[in-house]
């Protein structure tokens, strides 16, 4: 059974619980939800035999003080691992970026006040070209900089290998079709299985 977070009552043969906060790429915005890459990790979770079920809490168009004023409520349901990908609309809208670190951070610290324990994976992102490199490199620092700050586990760049390919976005350029969602899902799955794999060994030594 996975190691559950603090204050969860441990219930047997309960699956332990992979919440993903995140925009309309963690939605799969224009796609089904079974095609979106939770869902596609979740599959990945089946195919090897891990007793967790993937929550898909995304919302399209949320900024992070949008993900923010409802991380509370999130946080109601119980969670053993978190997948935190936001800052990519305040990034579209050229928000300031200190303004979109102070969000992240404060949703970082209301999951650790929720659950010590319980793994946080922060999705990176990068800026458009568009907004400048000055804007770039602020923005694009939020994520290596409370990665290390808060002990998170990075994804530097959830579009890896997707972003800029014409074939692997829907019309709009900017949400992956099916099969860019799972080349995400393969991007967070390297991420997410060995926190998953140390949850089940550190439940079988309890």
């Amino acid at each position: 059974m996975p190691v559950q977070p603090s204050g969860r009552a441990e219930t047997p043969n309960e699956d332990g619980v992979v919440l993903f906060i995140g925009t309309s790429l963690t939605a799969g915005l224009g796609l089904p939800e079974d095609q979106a890459f939770p869902a596609a990790v979740q599959a990945k979770i089946d195919e090897a035999d891990l007793p967790f079920r993937v929550v898909n809490a995304g919302v399209s168009g949320e900024t992070s003080a949008g993900a923010l004023s409802r991380v509370d409520w999130l946080l109601r349901q119980p969670f053993d691992v978190v997948v935190l990908e936001t800052g990519a609309n305040d990034m579209l809208r050229g928000t300031d970026p200190s303004f979109a670190e102070q969000n992240i951070e404060a949703i970082v610290e209301r999951i650790r006040a929720q659950s010590p324990v319980a793994p946080i994976i922060l999705a990176g992102m990068l800026s458009m070209p568009n907004l400048g490199p000055q804007y770039a490199r602020q923005f694009e620092a939020i994520y290596p900089r409370l990665a290390e700050e808060h002990e998170l586990v990075l994804i530097p760049f959830l579009l890896e290998g997707v972003a800029g390919v014409r074939e692997l976005n829907q019309s709009d350029g900017a949400h992956p079709t099916a099969e860019g969602q799972r080349i995400v899902a393969n991007t967070v799955w390297r991420a997410l299985e060995p926190i998953l794999r140390a949850e089940m060994a550190a439940a079988a030594g309890r």
